[in-house]
């Protein structure tokens, strides 16, 4: 016998392993523009409803949700009950009625109230935008680490939601003694019991955050840069990763199909060495819940020293995109103009998907660009333009490391040592007795090399 939810639904069925899981109708319930409203213009003009419906669609596809119908519900006002206006819930009752709908995915954040009264109308069980990309996070997350962050995100979330359970919630469990006593509520018990567990997760995180504050102290001790990828979901990222690593991270054609963070070694043209770090993708009107659980994985973000930023450049929205991407590194604490962009750089990917002419309008596009905020042109698919791309990683992480020669007694067994553990060693060459060596050293230790080894700067 199928579980029930109070108002007699069938919860839907879940699926581990790309199974369909349910029928879906998916509604955006997006402002209506205002004539004269700049503001909402402004929303219009960076991402049209159409592609704002596919995207949600593409969310439900992400967790195998069989996608009925999606319908664009424009709204003029917000209604604090429903969400939608009277008129509206009544027609999406019809289509529910008539499509045997297990589902209804609302592409927007809905209060508690208002995802019970809408579950109530429509007799089927309701997810908002938050709900469902925590379901995607949750149906992803490999690790323990994104075990862990997607059960404090989906906990915080379902801790304002206790009104939408059963109504035993509201029966109150006896006290103690013979005679029994008023005791605690059935809701108090089970807020009690999520806090408790949210503290808990949050003390295993604070864990996890320890552990990489070591990995990369440990990477600081070794003289390797840390390159990070971010972008929309579904850019390229893990494409590109695997190209310029030759590693076999999973890359599909689907939102968020990589959750948890990867690093590999970057071997650089000129024989440097750097770390890759690939990092989930980011996406319109992400939850700030899922910012502040990921906190500990997105720290990589925070700590590198490059960031590139890969755009689907061949999508529609591909504007609209950047921007999303920009305002979530601005939760993050990274501001894309500081420096004038130096720790930034734009990767334009699937340049395959455009004919020669249309390419070369891109070059001349990314040429016009200010020389401080290149952007690169590459498809991550066959490779084009990614050696050009290595060569400028190279180059900006070479930005703010001083060239150095020096000669140094082969006997000398931990000076050599200590110079290969704390600098990068460009050339090595024994004459005499001695090594002459040209390395690459970071400010900080720049100083102690010359004083060491009497070091002069490299002259080219």
């Amino acid at each position: 016998m199928e579980p029930r939810n109070r108002e007699g639904a069938a919860d839907r069925p879940r699926s581990a392993e790309g199974v369909e899981t349910g029928r879906v109708i998916v509604i955006g319930p997006y402002m209506r523009m205002r004539r004269g409203d700049a503001e909402a213009q402004t929303e219009a003009s960076v991402r049209d409803f159409e592609g704002r419906i596919e995207e949600a669609a593409g969310l439900a596809r992400a967790i195998d949700l069989t996608v009925i119908d999606s319908v664009i519900a424009p709204v003029s006002q917000i209604r604090p009950a429903t969400y939608l206006g009277k008129g509206k819930v009544e027609e999406i009752t019809g289509l529910v009625a008539s499509h045997d709908i297990e589902l209804v995915v609302m592409d927007c954040a809905l209060s508690p109230i208002q995802q019970r009264n809408l579950e109530k109308a429509w007799n089927t069980k309701v997810l908002d935008r938050t709900g469902l990309i925590l379901e995607i996070f949750g149906r992803r997350a490999k690790t323990r680490e994104g075990a862990l962050q997607v059960e404090l995100a989906h906990l915080n979330y379902q801790r304002s939601r206790l009104v939408r359970s059963w109504t035993h919630l509201e029966r109150q469990r006896g006290g103690f003694g013979f005679m029994g006593g008023p005791g605690e509520t059935q809701i108090e018990a089970d807020r009690r019991l999520i806090s408790e567990r949210i503290t808990k997760l949050e003390s295993e995180l604070k864990k996890v955050q320890a552990t990489r504050r070591l990995h990369r102290a440990g990477r600081q001790r070794v003289p390797y840069r840390v390159v990070a990828l971010v972008g929309y979901t579904n850019a390229g990222k893990s494409t590109l990763f695997n190209r310029l690593t030759r590693a076999e991270v999973q890359a599909a054609d689907m939102l968020f199909a990589t959750l948890d963070p990867t690093l590999r070694a970057l071997h650089l043209p000129h024989g440097g060495k750097a770390m890759l770090s690939d990092t989930v993708g980011f996406i319109s009107n992400l939850p700030t819940q899922l910012v502040a659980a990921f906190r500990a994985t997105l720290e990589e973000v925070l700590e590198a020293d490059l960031i590139l930023h890969v755009r689907d450049i061949s999508h529609e929205d591909a504007e609209a995109q950047e921007r999303d991407v920009e305002a979530v590194l601005r939760q993050l604490g990274i501001d894309p103009d500081a420096d004038g962009g130096q720790r930034i750089i734009e990767v334009w990917n699937k340049i395959d998907c455009f004919d020669p002419e249309e390419r070369a309008n891109l070059r001349n596009i990314a040429a016009r660009r200010p020389p401080e905020r290149p952007a690169f042109l590459v498809s991550a698919w066959n490779g084009e333009g990614v050696d050009e791309l290595l060569a400028a990683i190279e180059d900006r992480l070479a930005a703010t490391r001083m060239t150095l020669d020096l000669s140094i007694d082969a006997s000398d067994g931990a000076g050599i040592s200590w110079l290969h553990r704390n600098s990068e060693v460009l050339d090595k060459k024994l004459h005499d007795g001695r090594f002459d060596m040209t390395v690459r050293v970071d400010e900080t230790k720049r100083d102690i090399v010359v004083s060491r080894f009497d070091a002069v700067p490299h002259i080219l």
